[in-house]
Order: C-alpha cells, then structure tokens, then sequence
C-alpha cells in the first residue's frame, strides 16, 4: 500500500521547454534525485515529507530532453539512509550517473565498498531543520573518517544563516567538501554583505566545491512574470555569478529534480538551462562549469 503524497506537493514539471542555451557535450547534471516509484521503493518510515514518484528512466528522459550527458544522483531525505532507489538509478545508467548516499555511523567498510562499486562518491549531510532531526557531530565525523580512504567527498546542505555555528565543524571533516546550492543564501541581502561573504571566506578557506544550483529555490523575484519570458530568478543572479567568478575551478550545476519540497510555483527544467549563460557568461566558465569540474570530482581521469 502507497502513502498518499504530502497535501500541496507540487509534482515535476511533465513538460519542460526545449532549452534555447545549448549546452556543451558531456555536460553534468551535478543535482539531482530519483523518488521511489514507491511500490518499489518504500520511502522511509521517519521521512519528514511524502512526494510523488520520480523514477530513473523519468530522470534519464529529461537528461535527454535537456542534451545532458551524465546525472549526479543525490540521496533524497525520504527515502533516509536506504539507498537502494538512488544505486538502483546509478547502475541502470550505463556508466552515465554517479551517486551520493546517506549512511549511518555504523556502516561497514564491506557496505561502503559496495557502494564504491556500484557508482557512489560521496555522502550527504543534511542540516536544514525542517528536513532532518539534529544531524550529531560526532557521529557525521564518524562517518567522514570512514569514507575518506575511498576518496569520497562529503556534500554539505545547510542554510545560510547557520554557517557561523557549523564552520568549524565542516573545516574539521576529513574529506573533500561540496556545499549545495551556494548555503542558501538569504538573496533580499547585499551579494557584497557580511552574510554572503562570510560564506565565499568559508569557500576559500576549505578549498569547498560549490553548487550554483536551485535559483528556484532562492529567488524571491520568482519565475517569469511574463509568458514567453526567459529570464527568470534574476535576483539569485549576482549570488551565483559571483561564486563562479570567484571559484571557476570548482563549481557545479545541476536541475535539483524533482524539485522537492516547493511550495509556490515549480520550475520548467527547460527554463533551469536557460539560467546557465547569465551565471557563467562566457564558453570558458561555462565548460568548466558544465563538464570539467563535475568530471574531474565525479569521473576522474575519463573523458567526457
């Protein structure tokens, strides 16, 4: 038997424009999710949320739609530390998808092998309050000690407002750091405020990797007032330029499909792409952007 979803979940967008930005070969949705499908993959009985199905071969169709090459599929929080949705899309990839898992502190190097095999690299650790119940210290570095001799790295959401009281802690992690969509940055505040660049400080200091993903999930101006307008989330903009300027060499982009957990309006993925040249302007900052940074951290040594 099913859950029914969350009341107001918003479903993906089942028809996403034909993006006008082309994106270059070999381009790395560095974001994204697969939910269920629920028979076949039960979502976890302490899940802060229910959604609606996202399957593999529904994120694989959009991969495709979009002329994106390869998928980075990072472990949704409903389905807790059961992994098997997200290795399952990994391994039906052909080669094409890589994978970030959560796991528990008393995971075993066999089980954590086994995800090297099928396509991990890394694990999340989530400390936006209303997705998580408090994410303990000691056994998140627990985790980190364990997964650093695979070279994994560990992906980072948190928001921006708790950076000052979690920095120390992050810098102390054994392992690589990526921070999802820029720490989520409160846009109303100046790019050039205290806020913004106590975290880019944070970014320099760490050597962190930094995903310039989500506008939707930031903007406080909201998609396109106007149909037929492509320009969207345009106060998001400077955040997210920034970042890549600062950092070219270790930015990442990606979708976030299925978008979970919005509430006012839910994106045209197609739109998503179109964001891309207005946060990296020129062909050199997009390709690095695009395909040599996520292949560098996520497929070393192959070609895209």
């Amino acid at each position: 038997m099913t859950a029914p979803k969350t009341p107001g979940w918003l479903d993906w967008h089942a028809d996403p424009s034909t993006p006008r930005f082309r994106l270059p070969p070999g381009t790395v949705d560095a974001h994204c999710h697969v939910f269920g499908p629920q028979a076949e993959f039960p979502f976890a009985p302490e899940r802060k949320y229910t959604p609606c199905d996202a399957s593999k071969e529904q994120l694989f169709a959009l991969r495709d739609h979009l002329g994106i090459s390869r998928n980075v599929i990072v472990q949704a929080t409903c389905h807790g530390a059961d992994n098997s949705a997200m290795v399952d899309a990994v391994r039906a990839s052909g080669g094409r998808a890589r994978g970030v898992a959560t796991v528990r502190p008393e995971v075993s190097d066999a089980e954590l092998r086994e995800l090297d095999a099928a396509g991990v690299r890394g694990v999340r650790f989530n400390f936006v309050r209303r997705l998580v119940d408090a994410a303990p210290h000691e056994a998140l570095s627990t985790i980190a000690r364990k997964i650093a001799p695979l070279g994994w790295h560990v992906v980072l959401y948190f928001e921006a407002a708790d950076l000052p009281e979690l920095a120390d802690f992050f810098g102390s992690l054994p392992a690589p750091l990526v921070v999802d969509h820029m720490g989520r940055p409160d846009v109303r505040k100046p790019v050039d405020g205290p806020e913004f660049g106590r975290f880019l400080r944070f970014v320099e200091r760490n050597d962190v990797w930094v995903k310039v993903s989500c506008p939707e999930r930031l903007s406080v101006s909201g998609p396109p007032a106007l149909h037929g307008e492509r320009h969207a989330y345009t106060d998001v903009v400077p955040f997210a330029r920034r970042v890549v300027s600062e950092f070219e060499d270790r930015v990442l982009w990606g979708t976030d499909w299925p978008h979970p957990n919005l509430t006012d309006h839910m994106p045209d993925d197609g739109l998503l792409v179109d964001h891309v040249p207005r946060i990296a302007e020129t062909a050199a900052l997009q390709r690095k952007l695009l395909v040599d940074n996520p292949m560098r951290l996520y497929w070393p040594g192959e070609t895209a």
